[in-house]
């Protein structure tokens, strides 16, 4: 059993995003700075999926960390989102077996879209930006 916690600017750290894992009776942190503005998280058996938005290189951005072994350590981040003149916001994610996909709105003057990244490899890659509010069939991982 995996019971994890999710503070922001916590009193020790302000403005750091702070994860704590507590599989049983062991501990581990990560620590992610920043100024985050939504975090999402997910758990499927020993898999532990984490995504955030950041705005650190003055685009927002999708940052993605995964745990393949309850939390012990985490992949490097991958940044799942390419935009330049859009606002993110609303992450989710959801998971099971292999799969993760990761959803968040792009929103810009003109329009705002549900968009989506799918990964059938536990986060270790994933599919090219699905647009979900576009007409027509949207090609996805089967």
């Amino acid at each position: 059993m995996v019971i994890i916690i999710v503070a922001i600017g916590t009193s020790a750290i302000p403005g750091f995003l702070m994860v704590e894992l507590m599989p049983q009776l062991s501990f581990g942190t990560i620590a992610v700075q920043g100024p985050e503005r939504n975090v999402a998280l997910a758990v499927s058996g020993d898999d532990i999926y984490i995504a955030w938005i950041t705005n650190k290189t003055g685009n927002d951005d999708v940052v993605f960390r995964a745990s393949n072994d309850a939390g012990a350590t985490f992949n490097d981040k991958i940044i799942l989102s390419n935009t330049t003149n859009a606002t993110l916001q609303d992450i989710q994610i959801a998971a099971g077996a292999e799969n993760v996909a990761v959803l968040w709105w792009q929103m810009n003057a003109t329009s705002e879209e549900p968009v989506a990244r799918i990964s059938a490899d536990n986060g270790q890659t994933f599919e090219s930006v699905a647009n979900l509010a576009s007409n027509g069939t949207i090609n996805v991982i089967t």
